[in-house]
């Protein structure tokens, strides 16, 4: 693999970066793979997915986001599905150590700009980084993204896709064992209001109950766990 030693620093006077993971040792190896390529980028820093949604809310879009998988606030596929919808033009760059290849796959599905595992080197995460800041994607060089997705997991990610900002939200909810009206005590919504986002929820994912979104849920969060590795 190139290292970055030998590349030039990216020339962009103006870059936003959020970094969200909830382990302070992983965001400072970021943040020094981000320097080495954008030494004047803006870094925010976020250990939980609220504190990632106030990042991506308090200002101008970032101009990437590096997500982990799990963090308080956000299990499996769920934050990475809620930031696609609600900031449809910002890249997303997962950051996992989960590396299976069909865990990648599915981030990649899901909408993901690039997939990098926590035991990459810095500058492995810094080419990452260039690539997905030029336009591109990136995922590890020995993962084979031609294999042909798995249909049932394909149509699952197009059902989850579909949702709304709002929606993710109630659904990760539900997943919770909220009642409708705790539901909307915590988004500050009427009852009425979550009842019709439940059942465009149940229409999109092609169910007809409430249990039925929750086991569909659970898949979306428990997925990047089918091999043991933490996240």
């Amino acid at each position: 693999m190139t290292s970055l030693k030998s590349q030039p620093v990216i020339e962009q006077t103006t870059s936003r970066i959020v970094i969200a993971d909830d382990h302070p040792l992983f965001r400072g190896a970021l943040r020094q793979a981000i320097a080495r390529i954008l030494p004047q980028a803006e870094i925010v820093e976020a250990g939980d997915f609220a504190a990632t949604t106030a990042a991506m809310n308090g200002g101008d879009d970032p101009d990437v986001v590096l997500l982990d998988l799990s963090m308080p606030g956000a299990q499996g596929f769920s934050g990475l599905l809620y930031l696609r919808a609600q900031h449809p033009g910002v890249p997303v760059v997962v950051v996992s150590g989960a590396g299976d290849p069909g865990v990648i796959r599915k981030c990649m599905e899901f909408g993901a700009s690039g997939f990098v595992p926590k035991s990459l080197s810095v500058d492995a995460m810094g080419e990452a980084l260039a690539a997905v800041l030029a336009g591109g994607t990136w995922t590890p060089p020995d993962v084979d993204m031609s294999t042909a997705p798995d249909r049932e997991a394909a149509d699952l990610a197009r059902r989850l896709t579909s949702l709304t900002p709002q929606q993710v939200r109630v659904l990760m909810m539900l997943s919770e064992g909220l009642l409708n009206k705790q539901i909307a005590y915590e988004l500050n919504v009427s009852e009425a209001t979550i009842k019709a986002h439940v059942s465009a929820i149940l229409q999109k994912l092609g169910v007809e109950s409430r249990t039925q979104a929750v086991i569909v849920a659970a898949r979306m969060a428990a997925a990047p766990w089918t091999t043991g590795a933490p996240a």
